[in-house]
């Protein structure tokens, strides 16, 4: 059975995070994914989250809140393009969930500049068999053009180093999202 973007992403960061480990969900948004990464780490781990809109830290925390889970998480009100100021150390997954805020306004996206900075960052921070993984929407202006930007980053990573695997649907309309998952090798 073929997975669809999300929950193949969610299965792919399962396999590598354990329990204790640190991770970071670099687009908070309403607190989905934060939820889910802050499942995978259980109580003795940390999920670092990055969002710029305080409207999404807020529905993030009530998720975790909800959920009891809310100690496992940092929340951070900046972009993740300053994701390298508060990380110390390794992670075992990133996890970029690209685009806008659903339900928010639309005009305010990641971009290309602030999304390849971060994930630059990202990689270096990221544990050998750790995963970066970024769920990229095309099917909006802003969103095909990072989308377009970060897979031409992606492609040029020496395989040697990093493992880039791209999940997508081909047979889709509207440019559908697809999953760019990179593994650290070395």
């Amino acid at each position: 059975m073929l997975l669809n973007i999300l929950d193949f992403v969610h299965t792919s960061i399962q396999q590598v995070v354990r329990a204790g480990d640190t991770v970071v969900d670099a687009t908070a948004g309403n607190g989905h994914d934060t939820l889910f990464l802050a499942t995978c780490v259980g109580a003795l781990g940390k999920v670092m989250a990055f969002d710029i809109q305080e409207a999404a830290l807020q529905a993030t925390s009530k998720r975790l809140v909800n959920a009891g889970m809310r100690e496992r998480v940092e929340l951070i009100k900046a972009g993740h393009e300053h994701l390298d100021d508060y990380i110390e150390g390794e992670v075992s997954a990133i996890m970029f969930n690209l685009g806008y805020l659903p339900g928010a306004d639309k005009r305010c996206t990641t971009t290309a500049s602030t999304t390849l900075e971060a994930m630059q960052a990202g990689l270096a921070h990221l544990a050998i068999n750790g995963v970066l993984a970024a769920v990229l929407y095309p099917g909006h202006e802003q969103g095909r053009i990072e989308a377009e930007a970060v897979q031409a980053w992606a492609v040029g990573l020496p395989q040697q180093q990093v493992a880039v695997l791209k999940y997508a649907f081909i047979n889709r309309v509207h440019d559908a999202p697809y999953a760019l998952l990179l593994q650290k090798r070395i």
